[in-house]
């Protein structure tokens, strides 16, 4: 019996594969796309060869298509690239060039992946959409709002990377890895004879398969940017301590995040991070770690899901980067519409241009983005 028809997103890996298998043995009727959304051969320079970042390579769409066969479902590659381009590329490059340290995959998830696959699922007249994320989404009965749970294996959960969808996408959206471990991901592919089921899966920006994103910026700035404010984008300048000395010459403030140890090229007796990157005067400044603790952030363009709006203080778990974890705060409601998070103890190397997620036990309460304050 067919339970309806659903637009599931094809990456070619394993996760969005074995996703396609669990809700076609269910009954769902299926519809696979893959999203061209970056050309790996303008990637790397060319004394290099391509290196599959496990999006957006021709081996991927290989295999994509080869598991879309093994199902008998239709499968399609839609071209995105300008949009993507435009809308996340440009971002991360003006991003780091200002002083953050950019999320390029919570901007994806949000303005890019779900919003198209909506889109999408309307042409092809299907009524959700489904994507190989480790999340969950239920539907509360009491406040009459979809929420977004963290998955049950949080070693792999992507909860956080998907804060910004909104009421109406999380109303369409299935995710059925929610429940699953990786290794059951995987042995489900594995008893369903799909060749996707030991590959490998990216750690990187998918779009930076080799990591270097100063790299990445200074080759692709002049393709990305329109009418750049500086006509010398990256300019050295100098590396401060927190009284103003002088200790060195930094490449350029895109090299540079909050918390960062390593290629300082300073010789001091004890070892220095990144305490804050100053874009307006071109500076760089360092100190000690103890000096790296922020008890306080402010937060703007917050995202609302399991309320319509924050009018009051309210308890949550704070969580500043994917990889970091969550910690006790209080989140109160700001006059500009920001939000103000005070930590209960200091949170190391927080960032502006990370996402801050709030977590309420298995609930995802909402997030937004870091943003510089002088009195944090």
């Amino acid at each position: 019996m067919t339970m309806g028809r659903i637009a599931i997103a094809m990456s070619g890996g394993v996760d969005s594969s074995t996703a396609a298998l669990i809700l076609k043995d269910a009954g769902w009727d299926l519809v696979g796309f893959s999203m061209q959304l970056w050309d790996q051969t303008l990637n790397l320079p060319e004394d290099r060869g391509l290196q599959s970042s496990g999006c957006c390579s021709p081996d991927d769409f290989y295999d994509a298509r080869n598991v879309a066969a093994r199902l008998d479902i239709p499968y399609y590659v839609v071209d995105f690239q300008q949009e993507f381009e435009s809308t996340i590329v440009r971002a991360f490059i003006e991003d780091y060039r200002a002083g953050y340290t950019p999320s390029p995959c919570v901007l994806c998830n949000s303005h890019m992946k779900f919003d198209r696959l909506v889109r999408m699922a309307d042409d092809v007249q299907a009524t959700h959409i489904a994507t190989g994320h480790y999340a969950r989404v239920v539907f509360d009965e009491e406040s009459g709002r979809y929420f977004l749970l963290r998955a049950r294996d949080r070693s792999k959960d992507q909860a956080y990377f998907l804060f910004e969808l909104s009421q109406a996408q999380l109303s369409k959206a299935v995710f059925p890895l929610g429940d699953l471990t990786k290794e059951q991901v995987r042995e489900t592919a594995r008893s369903h004879g799909l060749m996707v089921a030991d590959k490998s899966e990216s750690q990187e920006i998918c779009f930076i398969p080799d990591g270097d994103y100063a790299a990445f910026i200074e080759r692709f700035f002049e393709r990305v940017v329109e009418n750049p404010v500086s006509i010398h984008p990256f300019s050295l300048g100098p590396i401060v301590d927190t009284k103003g000395q002088v200790l060195g010459t930094h490449q350029g403030i895109h090299h540079y995040t909050i918390g960062q140890r390593r290629g300082l090229g300073i010789a001091h007796p004890s070892p220095l991070y990144v305490l804050e990157i100053c874009p307006e005067k071109n500076r760089i400044v360092v100190g000690e770690r103890s000096k790296l603790g922020k008890k306080r952030c402010r937060v703007v363009r917050p995202n609302w899901i399991s309320i319509p709006n924050l009018i009051e203080p309210i308890r949550a778990r704070a969580k500043i980067r994917s990889r970091h974890p969550e910690a006790p705060a209080t989140i109160t409601p700001m006059d500009d519409g920001s939000v103000e998070v005070l930590f209960d103890d200091p949170q190391p190397a927080v960032s502006p241009g990370q996402a801050c997620v709030f977590y309420q036990e298995e609930v995802v309460g909402g997030g937004g983005w870091i943003e510089r304050d002088i009195n944090s």
